[in-house]
């Protein structure tokens, strides 16, 4: 699983920023049958986490009502220079991370 993280080019301290994220995974309902008639096992992002400076600052429990390669976006104060650290786990078990350092001036 690899992920894309979009935050503006310039941010300053105290900015408040929209973090995107876009993850691609297929997140498979359960519900589909492949080409020979077998149901696709259910795989979907479970749970997604978001830290910055050692704070947990965004977590979202998902379903399979979302669709394949979600996209998140939330919004963040920045307090200074720092990395994003996103972690999720799905269905299977599978962790994946994305690590975005913010460039902070002021």
């Amino acid at each position: 699983m690899t992920a894309r993280v979009q935050v503006p080019a310039r941010i300053a301290r105290g900015d408040v920023i929209q973090v995107r994220l876009l993850i691609q995974h297929p997140m498979e309902t359960g519900y589909q049958r492949d080409d020979t008639g077998n149901v696709i096992a259910r795989n979907t992002i479970r749970t997604l986490k978001c830290r910055f400076g050692g704070q947990e600052v965004f977590s979202a429990e998902l379903s399979s009502g979302v669709a394949a390669n979600p996209y998140l976006q939330f919004p963040l104060r920045v307090t200074g220079p720092g990395t994003l650290a996103f972690t999720w786990i799905d269905d299977a078990g599978v962790e994946g991370t994305h690590n975005q350092p913010l460039e902070v001036t002021g």
